[in-house]
């Protein structure tokens, strides 16, 4: 029996081979009945679990996972924040690759190459997000890699959402007739809500005197949400992959799709403790709760809870505070304190607006007045076997869109071509009453400026073009824009999408098409042999090989 083989059968294993180390992992996906809300529910399982498994790696590390499909419909996952250099073949994107079919399984096998950090995965298929299948990813330095803080007692990982009692198929089934999800039911952290009544167990403990690596993300649905330890202090260290200057908080807000990591202090009386997860900017504020034990707790943690911060204004200035540690190493292709991104030329700007309309009476999300639409042939597929010209035009939207865009929507594969290797500006602008949160697969990018009002050129005065942290996910509050700049580096097709769920699968995303034109293995990698082919691709030749 091979090794490889012999991997997959145990689960998740390490393997050292002359190259980077491997990470071998088998997940078998199933419904169950879960009660998150204390109602019973169909959910999406991997091996028994809700949330799912931990992925814990290492800088470079290759991670293969052998995943069992044994649902009823097609399902795919995608990796939240891994950059998949060289490599969209692996993104688990509609645009990128094939579902994996009932009753099947698939082997994704990616590096997490040049990157530290906090993510999560989740199925990014017809709202199985709503279901579960979801759970934590983090990659961690390597040991000569120094971290600007000292290790921590133990590290965990916290998972904070809105959550719906309706399946993912009936909240599916929803959107396809046309109607917004509406409110969300409660917010869960690691899949649960203590009552508060003295009978929840800790989710996790802590020992009095030693510090504590929490890494928060809000996998949910649809609302921001602020996250609090009760009586405790939070010193962020690391967002989205990037070391952060060290400021201390009492609680955070975490948008749709975000990734923070705090360092906490058992400083207090031993007891229980709440952490705190509540809707923001919502009429009607829902919370999530979970106990932190002290190792030597002599009692429930109190009734009263600390309170939520009030306004836009309050987390714009939070969101302004987050800046770059450019003093500290890290996993990063440039050496430290080497990328100036603010002294390079902006060779484009694409400026995106979202709207919100009703196309033949249902509600549809768009870019630009476009609304993207999945297709059987993956966009990446017809590209790589030059029949893209049969499945979808590149450039539909413009980088300036009209003013009627957000009036009349159209229903197509959305394209944007992009040079390979321009650095670009991407100005988000929402129109819209609600907050938005973007996500960028395959790159990181700095957010360099976020105000409220219309965006103009004289507004790049205000931009910080010094320590932007590095990141994947922007928020645009309403009436608001946001600027992001980036280096298209990474050769592939890649997904930008709405980190709210229902507006991605209801258009609310695009791809950016950074073609390797001059198809070679220095830019980009091959298809993997063996990949599934699936729409007009299937049964065609291989194209030749790409060169040196």
């Amino acid at each position: 029996m091979n090794i490889l083989l012999l991997c997959l059968l145990i689960g998740a294993i390490s393997v050292v081979h002359g190259e980077d180390p491997y990470l071998f992992f088998t997940w078998n996906v199933t419904y169950g009945t879960i009660s998150p809300l204390g109602v019973p529910q169909q959910g999406i399982l991997i091996n028994g679990e809700f949330p799912g498994p931990n992925i814990n790696s290492t800088t470079n590390n290759n991670i293969v996972i052998n995943v069992f499909n044994n649902l009823d419909e097609p399902l795919m996952f995608t990796w939240n924040g891994i950059q998949q250099k060289k490599n969209s073949w692996q993104d688990g994107t509609p645009g990128t690759m094939c579902p994996i079919p009932p009753g099947q399984n698939y082997t994704y096998h990616f590096q997490v190459k040049d990157q530290i950090g906090s993510y999560f995965y989740y199925p990014i298929t017809a709202m199985h997000r709503a279901g579960g299948a979801f759970g934590g990813l983090r990659i961690n330095s390597r040991l000569l890699i120094p971290v600007p803080y000292a290790d921590p007692e133990d590290d965990y990982t916290v998972l904070i959402g809105d959550w719906y009692t309706k399946s993912h198929s009936s909240l599916r089934k929803q959107l396809d007739m046309g109607r917004s999800l509406g409110r969300p039911d409660g917010v869960l952290i690691n899949g649960k809500n203590a009552k508060g009544d003295g009978t929840d167990e800790p989710l996790f403990n802590m020992t009095p005197g030693k510090t504590y690596k929490f890494r928060v993300c809000n996998v949910g649905l649809k609302n921001s949400l602020n996250f609090r330890i009760q009586g405790h202090t939070m010193k962020l260290v690391e967002m989205e992959g990037s070391h952060v200057v060290q400021n201390i908080y009492e609680s955070l807000d975490v948008h749709l799709g975000q990734c923070f990591s705090a360092l906490v202090t058992a400083d207090k009386e031993p007891m229980d403790y709440y952490m705190v997860a509540d809707t923001r900017f919502t009429k009607t504020m829902l919370n999530g709760l979970g106990i932190i034990r002290y190792t030597n707790g002599k009692g429930p943690a109190s009734p009263e809870l600390p309170s939520p911060p009030v306004g836009l204004d309050w987390s714009l200035n939070q969101a302004r505070s987050f800046r770059w540690n450019l003093t500290a190493s890290a996993a990063r292709p440039n050496p430290q304190g080497s990328y100036h991104y603010g002294a390079i030329n902006i060779t484009r700007t694409i400026k995106l607006v979202n709207s919100a309309s009703k196309v033949d009476g249902k509600l549809r999300y768009a870019i630009n007045g476009v609304s993207h639409i999945d297709i059987e042939t993956p966009l990446k597929y017809a590209q790589y076997f030059g029949v893209a010209d049969k499945v979808f035009k590149y450039d539909i939207i413009k980088d300036e869109p009209s003013a009627e865009a957000e009036d009349k929507i159209t229903l197509a594969p959305n394209v944007v071509n992009q040079t390979y290797r321009d650095f670009v500006e991407i100005i988000f602008e929402n129109h819209e009453k609600s907050i938005q949160s973007w996500h960028l697969d395959g790159f990181a990018f700095f957010p360099a400026a976020i105000e409220f009002g219309r965006w103009a050129p004289e507004k790049r005065r205000n931009y910080n073009l010094l320590d932007a942290i590095s990141r994947h996910t922007v928020h645009v509050y309403p009436g608001s824009w946001a600027a992001i700049m980036l280096t298209f580096d990474n050769a592939g097709m890649w997904n930008l999408r709405s980190a709210q769920p229902e507006r991605a699968y209801l258009g609310q995303q695009l791809y950016l098409s950074v073609e390797n034109v001059a198809r070679s293995l220095r830019d980009e990698y091959m298809m993997p042999d063996q990949t599934p082919l699936c729409g007009i691709v299937k049964g065609l030749p291989q194209p030749p090989p790409y060169g040196p």
